[in-house]
């Protein structure tokens, strides 16, 4: 199994026209995040690849922090939901009400009407209001009154659930886990980085983070989204992909194995991931690479079984061989 490597190799050093941007981008996500590059890795690949994030974490490690600054970095905008049981489909999606002066309903967008939505605590909603943000999350719409309204085509989701307290939750089922790209644990810092952090913090306002200048515009995040939808995955690639999958579904410790549509995911990431390093095609290394959070949304459970599993299904597998010469 190939261990995760923060370090860029030399196959980022061929030419790619949108590296610089993704460089300042890369950057300006880890000062906001300091020592967790590998976590800001995967949260670019997840952004590039059009996925969404589920954080399954402690309050407090800088879920918040990350996606603001993931929202100013592109220009967009940013929202915030936290999630109760009293939580209304509506105060997610948005709502018509009646305007008496011009005796017209007038719609009132609700906080999906934006780039970057945090959903702090998605497993504290009710089902029928987690069941809103998944139409949403997969199809980058709402239905409001038989009336659909389009998002924003770069529409974001980072999503957070509390792994201690579960009590009063509403855990998510298999199907809508299965909308998310990938599971994320951030973790506590080390003392040198929390040292840092203390000392980046004085004299510093609530805002003044997010006072610097957009790193790239939304239509430049489509663009790259859209360069990397374009990565070449050769068929050796996918056929390793598929018996990948079919690994998880005859895993004796694996209730339900990856779906088509977590394939599909799968090969998105590890185009994403191909990009970030430089490169126009996908290796397995790549593949491997991201198999450890793609999967483990998608399993349930603690993070050492999962990657236990992982790990077995990752080695049961022949890598194949790619001729890089061609």
């Amino acid at each position: 199994m190939t261990q995760n490597n923060s370090s860029h190799s030399l196959e980022n050093t061929s030419s790619c026209k949108h590296q610089e941007a993704i460089d300042r981008l890369r950057k300006r996500l880890n000062k906001s995040l300091l020592g967790k590059e590998d976590v800001v890795e995967m949260v670019l690949v997840c952004l590039l690849s059009r996925g969404h994030i589920i954080f399954d974490d402690l309050p407090g490690l800088g879920k918040t922090t990350l996606a603001k600054s993931v929202a100013y970095a592109v220009g967009g905008e940013f929202a915030r939901v936290q999630c109760t049981p009293d939580l209304l489909p509506s105060d997610i999606t948005g709502f018509n009400m009646f305007n008496q002066r011009t005796r017209e309903f007038e719609f009132m967008r609700g906080p999906v009407f934006s780039d970057v939505l945090l959903a702090d605590e998605i497993n504290r909603a009710t089902p029928r209001t987690q069941s809103a943000l998944f139409e949403a999350m997969a199809e980058r719409q709402v239905t409001i009154d038989n009336k659909r309204h389009q998002l924003s085509p770069s529409f974001f989701v980072v999503a957070t659930q509390n792994p201690v307290e579960m009590h009063g939750a509403y855990p998510l089922p298999e199907a809508q886990l299965d909308r998310f790209a990938m599971k994320l644990r951030i973790g506590y810092p080390d003392r040198a980085h929390e040292v840092e952090m203390l000392a980046a913090n004085i004299g510093v306002s609530e805002n003044s983070g997010h006072e610097e200048e957009a790193t790239l515009t939304p239509s430049h995040l489509w663009e790259l989204q859209r360069h990397v939808s374009e990565v070449s995955v050769c068929e050796a690639i996918r056929e390793y992909l598929v018996d990948l999958a079919v690994a998880t579904r005859d895993h004796p410790d694996i209730a339900l194995g990856l779906s088509p549509r977590g394939l599909i995911t799968w090969q998105n990431v590890a185009q994403a991931l191909a990009h970030l390093k430089g490169r126009d095609f996908v290796v397995p290394d790549d593949v491997q690479e991201v198999a450890l959070p793609v999967l483990d949304v998608r399993m349930g459970g603690d993070l050492e079984t999962s990657s236990r599993n992982v790990a077995a299904i990752l080695d049961s597998v022949t890598v194949p061989v790619l001729n890089t010469n061609s």
